[in-house]
C-alpha cells in the first residue's frame, strides 16, 4: 500500500448549479462556507441515520410484542437500516463524483421519504424488515454526499473544525430523537414514529432543494463508468494511510452502533428503566459526545496535533469497554443502572473526538474523490456496524455482557487499525492519496 500522494492542494472552488447564476465562483464559495443555512442542512443530512434509528429505539420492545416477533428479529430492522445505509452510499457516493452532489440527493431524499411513510404501514415483522433495508439505501444519500459536500469546501484543520461543527447539529439527533420517540409512544403506537419520521424526511428534502447548490463543478467531476469507479475505489484502498483512518473510524462506529442496538433491552429490560428514563439517559449520553466534539473543534484542532488526539479518544473508548464488561461479568459483584449509565457515558462522550478526527484525516487524503472516499469511510462503518448490532442480542435480553464483549472487541480492533496501518508515530509529508488514471 502506498502512504505518500502528490502534495499539491486541491481547489476548493465551487461552480453555481445554473451557468447564468450571478457571482464568481469564488465568491459562491465563500458564501456557501459562511451559510448559516448550509451548515444546517449539512447537519441535518448527517443527523439522517440517527434520526432514523433512535428515534425508533424506544419502541423496540413494543414492536416485539405488536408483530409477535423475538427481540433478534426486531433487532434486524436495525441492521437492515444500517446495512442499507452502507450499502447505498457505495453506490451513491461514487454518482456524486460523476453526476454532482445535488441531483443524487435529492432523488435519495424523496425515496427515503416513501420508504418511512410505507414502514409506518408494515404489518409484519419481515416486511418492516425489507422496507428499513430501503430506507436506509435512499437515506445513504444524505450522510455521504453531506461528507463530499464538506470536502468540496474545506480541507485541513478547517475541515476537520466543520466536522466538529456539524456534530453540534447532527449530534443533538441521538438526544432528541430518543426523547421525541418515547413521547410519540405515550399518544400513539410505534407506527407513529414512522410517522414523525416521514415528516422530518419531507422537510429535509424541501430544505435540500430550496437551500443547497451544487459544490461540485463540472471539470472537477469524473468522466467515466463503473469500471472507472471501481478503480478509484481500489486506489484509494491501496493507500495504507486512508485505509487505517477509514478501518479505525469503523470499528469505533461498531462501538457505538452495538450500544444503540442493545441499549434498550439492557437499560429497560434489564434494568427495569421506563422508555422516558431510557430517553434521558440516552440524550445525556449524547450530549456528552456533542460537548466533547465541540472541544475537539474548537480548543484542540489546530493546536494538537489530530492524531495525538485521536489516540487519546480511542484509549478512551478501550478503557470504557474494558470496564462495562468487568461490570456484566460481575466482576465488581452486582451493579446497578448508575455505574452501567456512567461507563457508557464516557464511551459517548470519546466518540466526539474520534468520529469527526478519523473523518477528516481520511478525508485530506482524498481531494480527488471525496464522493468514493465518503462512500467508503461511511460503507464500512455501517456494514461493521450492522454485522456487530445481532450480536449484541445473540445470548438473549438478561445479561449485558454480549454488549460488552462486541464493544470490547471493536475497540481493540479499532486500536489496532490505528497503530498498525495510520502509524502515528510518522510524520507524512504529503496529505493526500495518488489520485487515478481517468479514462
Amino acid at each position: 500500500m502506498s502512504e505518500r500522494g502528490p502534495a499539491t492542494a486541491p481547489s476548493h472552488d465551487s461552480s453555481p448549479e445554473s451557468p447564468s447564476a450571478p457571482g464568481t465562483t469564488a465568491s459562491l464559495t465563500r458564501a456557501r462556507r459562511t451559510s448559516l443555512l448550509v451548515t444546517f442542512i449539512l447537519g441535518g443530512l448527517t443527523a439522517l441515520p440517527p434520526l432514523s434509528m433512535d428515534m425508533y429505539l424506544p419502541a423496540l420492545p413494543q414492536v416485539t410484542d405488536a408483530l409477535d416477533s423475538p427481540a433478534a428479529t426486531i433487532q434486524l430492522t436495525l441492521t437492515a437500516c444500517l446495512a442499507g445505509m452502507a450499502l447505498g452510499q457505495l453506490v451513491i457516493g461514487p454518482m456524486s463524483d460523476k453526476w454532482g452532489r445535488r441531483r443524487p440527493l435529492l432523488v435519495g431524499m424523496v425515496v427515503y421519504v416513501l420508504a418511512t411513510a410505507i414502514c409506518a404501514l408494515a404489518p409484519t415483522a419481515e416486511l418492516l424488515i425489507g422496507f428499513r433495508l430501503l430506507q436506509g439505501l435512499a437515506g445513504a444519500a444524505g450522510v455521504v454526499i453531506a461528507r463530499a459536500v464538506v470536502r468540496d469546501l474545506y480541507d485541513g484543520d478547517e475541515m476537520a473544525r466543520f466536522f466538529s461543527t456539524l456534530m453540534l447539529i447532527s449530534g443533538a439527533a441521538p438526544i432528541v430523537a430518543p426523547l421525541i420517540g418515547g413521547q410519540v409512544l405515550r399518544f400513539a403506537d410505534w407506527r407513529g414514529v414512522f410517522v414523525v419520521l416521514t415528516g422530518v424526511g419531507a422537510v429535509l428534502t424541501l430544505m435540500v432543494w430550496r437551500g443547497l447548490g451544487e459544490t461540485l463543478p463540472p471539470e472537477r467531476r469524473h468522466t467515466g463508468g463503473v469500471g472507472s469507479a471501481l478503480r478509484t475505489m481500489r486506489g484509494l484502498l491501496g493507500d495504507r494511510v486512508f485505509t487505517g483512518y477509514t478501518l479505525t473510524g469503523g470499528f469505533a462506529f461498531a462501538v457505538l452502533f452495538s450500544y444503540i442496538s442493545a441499549s434498550p433491552f439492557v437499560v429497560q429490560e434489564i434494568y427495569g428503566a421506563s422508555p422516558q428514563t431510557f430517553s434521558l439517559l440516552f440524550g445525556l449520553n449524547s450530549f456528552g459526545l456533542i460537548l466533547v466534539g465541540q472541544i475537539n473543534g474548537k480548543l484542540l484542532v489546530g493546536r494538537v496535533r489530530l492524531d495525538k488526539v485521536l489516540a487519546v479518544g480511542l484509549a478512551v473508548v478501550l478503557v470504557s469497554a474494558v470496564s462495562l464488561l468487568l461490570m456484566a461479568t460481575g466482576a465488581f459483584g452486582e451493579v446497578g443502572l448508575t455505574p452501567i449509565a456512567a461507563a457508557l457515558f464516557v464511551l459517548m462522550s470519546a466518540m466526539g473526538i474520534v468520529l469527526p478526527n478519523t473523518n477528516a484525516q481520511a478525508l485530506m487524503r482524498t481531494p480527488h474523490a471525496a464522493g468514493s472516499a465518503s462512500a467508503l469511510l461511511g460503507t464500512s462503518s455501517f456494514l461493521v456496524g450492522a454485522i456487530a448490532s445481532p450480536l449484541v442480542g445473540i445470548a438473549g435480553e438478561d445479561t449485558a455482557v454480549p454488549m460488552a464483549l462486541v464493544q470490547l472487541v471493536c475497540a481493540v480492533l479499532s486500536v489496532s487499525c490505528f497503530l498498525a496501518l495510520c502509524r502515528p508515530w510518522q510524520k507524512r509529508d504529503a496529505q493526500t492519496a495518488p489520485a487515478p488514471a481517468e479514462d
